[in-house]
């Protein structure tokens, strides 16, 4: 099959018709080269994606904290709150921990490893 041959084709015709092949190269250049290709835009989704993720998250952990916060505010329950995380005493008292076996094997496990 000549040259000649092959410019009689239809497909021919058509692939090296300047309109077609404006066209191609224009959609290359978008696709793959210009500053706002598709390819940075489904980067730029995907991270859209991962920080709307996020911010639920964080939106989620400001709500839980908010009700300790409420929950702190009365008196009582900050003292319960103090006793048991920081351990903290009044002038007359003695605080004694107690530690279960179970507790005391993962203590041990987690010195083993």
């Amino acid at each position: 099959m000549g040259f000649k041959e092959l410019k009689q084709k239809k497909w021919f015709k058509i692939m090296t018709n300047i309109y077609v092949l404006v066209l191609t190269m224009f959609a290359i250049w978008m696709v793959f080269f210009d500053t706002n290709s598709l390819l940075i835009h489904l980067e730029l989704k995907r991270e859209i994606n991962k920080l709307e993720k996020t911010k639920d998250f964080l939106q989620s952990e400001i709500e839980k904290d908010k009700k300790v916060i409420e929950k702190l505010s009365d008196q009582k329950e900050l003292e319960k709150f103090a006793r048991e995380e920081y351990y903290l005493k009044k002038k007359n008292e003695e605080i004694y921990l107690i530690e279960y076996e179970d507790s005391l094997k993962l203590k041990e496990k987690d010195k083993k490893e």
